[in-house]
C-alpha cells in the first residue's frame, strides 16, 4: 500500500462517531464559521445567543450530538460543545478522541440538560474550553 492511501486508511481509522473536521482552528475562530455550519437559531427555536453557552453553530448533519461551536458576542470562539443523549450512553461507549474544531482545549465541563428545542431528549452537555476558567464569562450576558 503507498503511504499517501496508507495515511488517509489512518485518518479514517482515528475519525471519532461524530465525524471528522478538516477545518483549522483559524477557519472556526471567527463568527460565522463556513459551510457545512449553521446558526443553531435558524435550525430550532432558541435564541441566537444563549447566556452560559454564546451564538451556537453545527453541523446539521451531526445532529444531535455535534460538535457545536460556541462563540462569544464578539464572534469569538469560545467552547465545542457535544450533547451526548444520555439514552445512548451504555457501558460499552467510548467517548474518546472528541475533535474540537477550534483547537486547543484548555478545560473540560460536563452537565446534565433534561432536553431543549434541537436535542429534546435528556443528554449530557461536554464543553470542551477553548479559553481559560475566566474567559467563560464572555458567554455568560
Amino acid at each position: 500500500m503507498n503511504k499517501p492511501l496508507l495515511l488517509g486508511a489512518a485518518v479514517l481509522a482515528l475519525a471519532p462517531a461524530f465525524g471528522a473536521y478538516a477545518h483549522t482552528a483559524s477557519a472556526v475562530s471567527k463568527a460565522p464559521p463556513a459551510e457545512p455550519y449553521k446558526e443553531v437559531s435558524s435550525l430550532v427555536q432558541l435564541p441566537s445567543f444563549i447566556p452560559g453557552m454564546g451564538q451556537l453553530f453545527v453541523d446539521p448533519s451531526t445532529l444531535p450530538a455535534g460538535p457545536f461551536l460556541a462563540y462569544d458576542r464578539d464572534g469569538k470562539l469560545v467552547s465545542t460543545i457535544y450533547m451526548i443523549p444520555t439514552a445512548q450512553m451504555t457501558p460499552q461507549m467510548h467517548l474518546d478522541n472528541l475533535l474540537a474544531p477550534g483547537g486547543h482545549v484548555d478545560h473540560v465541563d460536563m452537565m446534565y440538560n433534561a432536553g431543549h428545542p434541537g436535542v429534546p431528549e435528556p443528554h449530557i452537555h461536554i464543553i470542551l474550553w477553548h479559553v481559560p476558567v475566566d474567559g467563560e464569562a464572555r458567554v455568560e450576558k
